[in-house]
């Protein structure tokens, strides 16, 4: 593709409009979607030399041909969008997570499948350096065989997006696909990424908060490997002051990564941690997104480094998650093998 692609971004909320901001950044021509008046005239301060905004995504489809497609709408939408958008064999990139439920995901990646339309799911810690030199440093061995994985998501709802309520936001709707299981599975995704799949899943699904939210605002999950690693997941929407964090334990010492402050730090004896800080902004994952994206776009990447099978396999966790909370008993999942 010799000129600049034409992109439709679907979807002008947060994620949407910097989607398109960052596209647009490295040259992309980009229109959004988005019924919203007021967020389609947002989308036109933040996005540079926005070319249009539509009120429906036939709208869209109907007026212009385009190179490649984002769909940053809430989870309940993405899969009539995606397919509208796959039917017309346009590339996609898709905000986590692929689908409400397993069934509804496997029906959008059959058909991006069938069609041979690439699909680059928006799992964004992938791309933290933290993150990154995390796996790294667990694939070298640097602290041996892991035993102990602890991940930690605990923010706020009404913190997230102080410029709207956050019962207008669609994290509160658990009808929206919202909550703190399917919104922050970024962080099963990073278990499977740095892991694989475990062998089995406890875990626990509730509303315990005062938060005037249906969706679930605390999640507990504990997965246990063949290898005998176990990994404790805790997600909240209630916690203050923020945390995020990934720590693994092994044989040989620990490894950590936290954000805000964005460090990694390794600790092999009694004594103080080693620490390695990161000057790296929110965004730069999102820009470094963008850039595989325009790759695929392009034709100069033919796969994407996550794709909606890696959606399936979160999805299939969250599935034996939810089973296990409503059952009270621990679920078995199966291929415990790193990919």
């Amino acid at each position: 593709m010799t000129s600049a692609p034409r992109i439709l971004v679907v979807g002008g909320g947060s994620a949407g409009t910097r989607h398109g901001a960052n596209l647009a950044e490295l040259g992309a021509r980009v229109s959004i979607v988005d019924p919203r008046s007021d967020r389609r005239e947002d989308a036109r301060e933040r996005i540079p030399r926005l070319e249009s905004g539509f009120e429906s995504l036939d709208a869209a489809i109907a007026a212009a041909e385009f190179d490649a497609a984002v769909v940053a709408t809430p989870t309940a939408l993405h899969v009539e969008q995606s397919l509208a958008l796959i039917g017309r064999a346009l590339p996609l990139l898709l905000e986590k997570p692929v689908a409400p439920t397993l069934l509804d995901a496997k029906r959008l990646a059959s058909e991006a499948d069938a069609i041979g339309v690439p699909v680059l799911l928006g799992y964004t810690y992938r791309w933290w350096p933290p993150f990154v030199e995390l796996r790294r440093r667990l694939r070298a061995g640097e602290i041996g065989t892991p035993r102990h994985a602890r991940f930690l998501m605990s923010a706020h709802l009404a913190d997230w997006h102080p410029w709207e309520r956050y019962q207008d936001f669609f994290m509160s709707s658990a009808e929206l696909g919202g909550g703190a299981l399917l919104d922050e599975s970024h962080f099963l995704d990073l278990m499977l990424w740095l892991f694989g799949m475990p062998a089995a899943i406890t875990g626990r699904v509730e509303r315990i908060s005062e938060l005037e939210i249906s969706s679930d605002d605390n999640v507990d999950v504990l997965a246990a490997y063949a290898s005998g690693l176990r990994v404790a997941i805790h997600l909240d929407l209630y916690g203050r002051p923020h945390e995020r964090s990934v720590t693994v334990v092994g044989e040989e010492g620990t490894l950590q990564v936290t954000i805000a402050p964005n460090e990694l730090r390794r600790g092999s004896t009694p004594g103080e941690w080693e620490r390695v800080p990161y000057v790296c902004e929110r965004n730069d994952m999102f820009v470094a997104v963008a850039h595989e994206f325009l790759e695929l776009v392009g034709g100069t990447r033919t796969v994407p480094s996550c794709t909606t099978e890696d959606g399936l396999r979160v999805l299939e966790c969250v599935e034996s998650i939810r089973s296990s909370s409503a059952t009270g008993r621990t679920v078995e999942v199966g291929r415990d093998a790193p990919r």
